[in-house]
């Protein structure tokens, strides 16, 4: 309600009303329900990166630099070799996804490198997530696929080296091709005439 509504009907009220009204209007002016983000400030939460490689950042790293950024940052959860301890093993698992004891790592499962960096970014390390810079997340996502075997060691990792990974289980997913996952969503006028007519709306 805005301050002039609110004063207006301070002349036609009585009793609690009007302390309720007053108390309204006085507060009127310092409700502070936001403002539209600045692009600078939306610019931080706005770090999607694509499988297609569609939002990598400008930068690079290497392995070698990958490995002591992982050391560092990383081992102390997922292993000095990737292979899992309070986090899940990075490496490993390759052929077991049609097992009884299916081992999903980023070698075996992982679909696109460009959404292990992505992930890592958005979410590592844990205790401190988006604390590595861009050419940190860069250097370890190469590492993690070097340990792979899906990086060279004296790799440059970049947006193009990245997007150029062919991952062992790529062509393994499948679109969800069902019926209701077609389903265009309707926001006014939803149900069928027939449907309407049951329930009188």
């Amino acid at each position: 309600m805005a301050a002039r509504n609110v004063l207006a009907s301070l002349a036609h009220c009585g009793g609690a009303a009007c302390l309720t009204l007053a108390s309204l209007s006085a507060g009127a002016d310092e409700l502070n329900l936001g403002r539209e983000l600045k692009p600078a400030e939306l610019a931080a939460w706005d770090i999607n990166v694509f499988p297609d490689g569609k939002g990598l950042p400008p930068g690079k790293g290497t392995v070698a630099d990958g490995e002591r950024v992982y050391q560092a940052a990383c081992a102390s959860c997922h292993g000095m070799k990737l292979e899992g301890g309070l986090g899940p093993a990075l490496t490993g698992g390759k052929g077991s996804l049609t097992t009884n004891k299916p081992l999903k790592t980023v070698g075996s499962y992982w679909p696109y490198s460009t959404t292990l960096f992505d992930y890592i970014r958005r979410a590592m390390p844990f205790q401190a997530p988006q604390s590595l810079s861009n050419e940190d997340v860069y250097s370890v996502s190469g590492y993690i696929l070097h340990v792979n075997g899906l990086m060279k060691a004296d790799d440059v990792v970049d947006a193009k080296t990245l997007q150029a990974v062919q991952m062992p289980n790529r062509n393994a997913f499948y679109v969800d091709d069902r019926p209701d996952a077609k389903s265009k969503r309707c926001m006014k006028d939803c149900l069928p005439a027939t449907a309407k007519s049951k329930t009188g709306h």
